[in-house]
């Protein structure tokens, strides 16, 4: 029976995740277009945009996970959510109040990257909580597949509302999600385990032990390493495809948002085809196919023009779509079967740091080089980066082997113990 159906508080979890998700989603759509549309800012402007929020996993990445490992995940959580709220909710006020600058959006864009950093760190660590280990991979699968469905509704949304209402209108929508995300996890029953501080070290010991335990791994190591490069040039080319398509091609805002839904429905393929295609073909084999073989693709999207030429974004874009959530299922079951409990915290959060800080610097280059080589340029550039990246997995031990190991280091599917419900599903 599916999680979904038999857990009440994962069905809780589930739900306000899956709801943030698809205002976050908007925002995606909005944020770029209320810069280029309403503030007429330029291609640096946006990148610079697309960067300021996932600053804060450079900046605090490490400390939160610290923090996680000390403090109750769900109170966390909350705050983040809460602060979230507020912070999309002063976007309209201001244009409102006709005071909405670039100037102001990029503060904002930093403080609710900071609330992501606390929930992400945060959520991952309450997972494994929350969930008996055997139910960890599809409730991994579910939240993954929901997280993709919700990201291509809302884009597809995003760009429905943008040009229904404007751009500064799909602000509300977020922060109404987020509301409904509060109210979730306020309603969630379950109680973590007590968390033991008294023998705490100092908080710079406890950073390093997550450093350590990433750097001294050669399985963490590899992982992080790939999603760091993969990101940078995920990143770049995303922070200036609305650009792109807007300026460049000649796409309505209503149509920006379509061709991004189109191209995000991979994800939903990903999610759903992870744990049968590891099960399948083996953990580590899978995690090539998703990370290397697929994200080629990428290298169609330069190519989008008008008319049939648009079907080129939308193919890249699916592509990459399966390849990065369908890469992520797997590893988010990988980490939490593999790493000890008492360090998911600081894994997450030294994961995250390494992976999500080259976020921002793949949208200060994206807008750089689409400002000095021009937009089709720069994507011929970033989107080469994105299965570039794969190559790290090939020379590592993930060619080797057949699964990723669990924590006891066999090479036991991190997936395949919920093979058998996953056909069931």
């Amino acid at each position: 029976m599916s999680l979904l159906v038999r857990h009440r508080d994962f069905r809780l979890l589930w739900t306000g995740e899956t709801v943030s998700r698809f205002g976050s989603a908007v925002s995606t759509v909005a944020l770029p277009l209320i810069a280029v549309s309403v503030l007429q800012a330029t291609t640096f402007e946006v990148g610079l945009l697309s960067a300021a929020a996932w600053l804060p996993w450079l900046v605090i990445g490490l400390p939160v996970g610290a923090w996680v490992d000390r403090l109750p995940r769900r109170p966390l959580m909350q705050l983040a959510s809460a602060a979230s709220l507020l912070l999309f909710a002063t976007i309209p006020l201001a244009a409102g109040a006709d005071l909405l600058t670039i100037q102001l959006l990029l503060p904002i864009a930093v403080l609710t990257g900071i609330a992501a950093v606390l929930f992400q760190t945060a959520y991952t660590a309450y997972l494994p909580t929350l969930l008996d280990p055997h139910d960890q991979a599809e409730g991994n699968a579910k939240l993954h597949g929901s997280a993709s469905a919700a990201q291509i509704a809302g884009v597809g949304c995003g760009g429905l509302i943008v040009q229904l209402t404007g751009a500064v209108n799909g602000m509300l929508v977020d922060a109404s999600t987020f509301l409904i995300a509060l109210l979730c996890l306020t309603l969630i029953r379950h109680r973590e385990p007590a968390i033991h501080t008294a023998n705490h070290p100092a908080l710079a010991k406890e950073v390093l032990a997550g450093l350590r335990l990433v750097a001294g791994d050669v399985w963490l190591r590899t992982l992080t390493i790939f999603g760091g490069v993969s990101n940078l040039a995920l990143m770049g080319y995303q922070s200036i495809i609305v650009v792109f398509l807007v300026r460049e091609v000649g796409v309505s805002a209503g149509v920006v948002g379509a061709m991004i839904a189109v191209a995000s429905s991979g994800g939903v393929a990903g999610a759903f085809a992870a744990r049968r295609v590891a099960a399948r073909v083996g953990t580590a084999r899978a995690t090539l196919l998703f990370e290397l073989i697929l994200p080629t693709a990428a290298l169609l999207i330069p190519l989008t023009s008008k008319g049939a030429g648009l079907t080129l974004y939308m193919v890249g874009g699916f592509c990459i779509g399966v390849g990065v959530v369908g890469g992520n299922t797997i590893k988010a079951t990988f980490h939490q079967s593999y790493c000890p409990p008492e360090l998911r915290g600081r894994l997450a959060a030294s994961a995250s740091f390494l992976n999500f800080g080259t976020i921002p610097l793949g949208a200060v280059l994206g807008g750089t080089l689409g400002e000095v080589l021009g937009l089709r340029t720069a994507l011929w550039i970033t989107t080469a980066g994105v299965p570039l990246a794969g190559l790290i997995l090939l020379f590592s031990p993930i060619r080797g082997t057949r699964d990723l190991p669990d924590h006891h280091g066999s090479a036991v599917p991190a997936v395949a113990a919920a093979s058998s419900r996953a056909r069931m599903d």
